[in-house]
């Protein structure tokens, strides 16, 4: 009752088109909004790295005068040239002048260092003292200067370090620039010059450049290592280095990089310093969670309204179905009472609509029978029945296909195109097995009955049931024995449909070979065993139809014997189980009949 009940029917289906069209609205703003907002963090942040890259080029390339404004100072050139000038007090003051020049023009410079080539002079200053000569080069500065040397624009920038400042028991990061001091315009280096920067203002430019509550940024040298980092846990060893050495291995110098590895699910956009400026690379991720932070709040809201608008149409088709199926239960209550022998039922009026007419209706049909039952006796009531029946027996076929047709045409008046079909199926059926005036036709006919009988099967077992019917244009006008297809298919839904795996399948192929028409009818049943094919083989050998006892086949035997009177030992009838499972049944037929002769003188 609850899965044929029309107020369960028309609550179901209200409750999907409403909820269909809200859960598809959500999901596509979703989709769209997440999309969008994608789309619009990477371009605002590729651009911002943008900016940042230029202003760190913009410092980077300052701090890098500073070293080249030493070539357009003659006497400090030539002090470099000459260095054997200690003890001149007015070449010491140049130099002095120089260094501390240096020191002092920008507030983020700590120390300055000048280290001859041959490695046994030192010149060094610092805020926190003067300038000192030394004689011997730190072991640990030679690979720096080898760096710079071999680099193309003379420069090479140290990734930030610990510095043991002096009078001050505490240590503080550094970078360093090192540029090689060349003798121009030859190529032979005369000292190495380095700047000991504080990374305080690179640190500033770094945090413009991210959003510290959603967002991370890292700062990395051109050889992959850590500069900045907005998150101390974070480092460049360790399982960090997988999202390093895939930025460091791009061939672009800006872009951008989903990863999907580790702690970290998101976007990463990057962009890198001109080498020039030491090459630095800066990395901006932004993990998915913030990410779509606003998509999310945008599908909370559109869930909100749509739970909200969903409980106001719950409502509403509760309403409503209860409205219209309420005087239909009652209207299905009367007539269960009048199926149990009470004519004396009474209902209110339903009200002026169809449900209304068609109750009003039914009062009047039931106080009309009460009427007739109170005027007529039981004894005549049962001569009308016997009547009845036997009018009922003398209905002839022709009749009876005007029945169907009229209802068919009645179905298609009232837009019901499928009854109309089943209907004119049913009816091609009927007429063709009780026209018994032809017992040979052509097999476009056979084919046409098949045809409609299969479909009716189909609308019997729906989903459940798959056919394939394929037939050669040019056998279609072959004359066969009328009748031959349905036994063979027919057994497939008696012995086969009940007990298969998945939808039932059934193939029918007809084709011309060798001069002969084929026939095949294959299921995709369990088959049949051994012993059984054996002995429906028998079975079809009998000379009677009862020798053997076995009724459960008499189709098929119906279909052999018909072809021995047709076609004597011309044709064959094949059964066995397919390869690739199922029951299949082969005709081989020739393709002119012996004689014509029709199926009633065989008999």
């Amino acid at each position: 009752m609850l899965k044929t009940s029309i107020r369960n029917k028309l609550i179901v289906l209200l409750m999907i088109t409403t909820i269909v069209p809200f859960g598809s609205s959500i999901i596509i703003t979703y989709l769209y909004t997440k999309d969008s907002i994608e789309e619009q963090v990477v371009e605002e942040s590729s651009n911002l790295l943008y900016q940042g890259k230029v202003n760190l080029e913009s410092y980077i390339n300052e701090l890098n005068g500073l070293t080249l404004s030493l070539y357009n100072n003659p006497d400090f050139i030539n002090f470099m040239r000459s260095p054997g000038q200690e003890n001149n007090y007015l070449t010491i003051g140049i130099v002095k002048n120089v260094v501390q020049t240096i020191l002092y023009t920008g507030d983020t410079i700590n120390g300055v260092r000048i280290s001859f080539a041959d490695g046994d002079r030192v010149i060094s200053a610092t805020k926190r003292s003067t300038v000192v000569f030394s004689n011997k080069v730190r072991d640990s500065q030679w690979e720096s200067f080898r760096n710079a040397e071999r680099s193309p624009y003379n420069m090479y920038i140290e990734p930030t370090h610990s510095q043991e400042e002096k009078n001050i028991n505490r240590s503080k990061d550094i970078v360093t620039i090192h540029r090689a001091f060349r003798n121009v315009p030859g190529d032979e280096v005369l000292a190495y010059i380095s700047l000991e920067v504080s990374p305080d203002k690179i640190i500033d430019l770094s945090r413009n450049l991210y959003n510290a509550k959603s967002e991370e940024f890292y700062l990395l040298s051109s050889e992959g290592e850590m500069i900045y980092s907005s998150d101390r846990d974070v480092s460049d060893d360790g399982s960090n280095q997988k999202w390093i050495k895939r930025i460091m291995e791009s061939k672009d110098v800006s872009g951008t990089l989903e990863w999907k590895e580790g702690s970290f699910n998101g976007v990463m956009m990057y962009d890198q310093l001109p080498a020039s400026a030491g090459g630095w690379l800066l990395v901006k991720r932004v993990p998915y969670v913030n990410l779509y932070e606003s998509a999310f709040s945008v599908a909370k809201i559109n869930i909100l309204f749509g739970v909200l608008g969903l409980s106001l149409v719950v409502l509403a088709t509760l309403f409503v179905s209860f409205k219209i199926t309420s005087p239909i239960r009652i209207l299905l209550q009367n007539i269960q009472q009048v199926e149990k022998g009470n004519m004396k039922v009474q209902s209110e009026s339903f009200g002026s609509d169809e449900i209304g007419i068609l109750g009003f209706r039914f009062q009047q049909m039931i106080e009309r029978i009460n009427h007739l039952i109170n005027r007529e006796y039981k004894l005549e009531l049962e001569n009308k029945t016997n009547q009845l029946k036997v009018l009922q027996s003398q209905i002839n076929p022709h009749f009876l296909y005007n029945a169907l047709q009229s209802i068919g045409t009645i179905a298609l008046k009232n837009k019901v195109p499928q009854i109309y079909s089943l209907i004119t199926h049913l009816s091609k059926i009927m007429r063709y097995g009780m026209n018994m005036e032809e017992d040979v036709v052509p097999l476009s006919k056979e084919i046409n009955y098949t045809n409609a009988y299969l479909l009716l099967q189909k609308e019997r077992f729906g989903e459940n049931l798959d056919y394939s019917v394929e037939v050669e244009d040019m056998v279609m006008e072959i004359p066969v024995p009328k009748m031959i297809l349905q036994p063979l298919i027919e057994n497939y839904f008696k012995h086969g449909f009940d007990i298969r795996d998945g939808v039932g399948r059934i193939w029918l192929s007809c084709f011309q070979d060798e001069g002969e028409l084929v026939i095949i009818v294959r299921d995709n049943g369990v088959g049949v065993t051994e012993s059984r094919l054996r002995e429906i083989g028998d079975h079809f050998k009998a000379d009677a139809w009862n020798k053997t006892g076995d009724e459960t086949n008499i189709g098929l035997k119906n279909v052999y014997v018909r072809l021995k009177l047709y076609y004597d030992h011309q044709a064959t009838l094949q059964l066995e189980n397919h390869d690739g499972g199922g029951f299949m049944v082969t005709m081989r037929l020739p393709i002119r009949m012996e004689g014509e002769a029709n199926e009633s003188n065989h008999h």
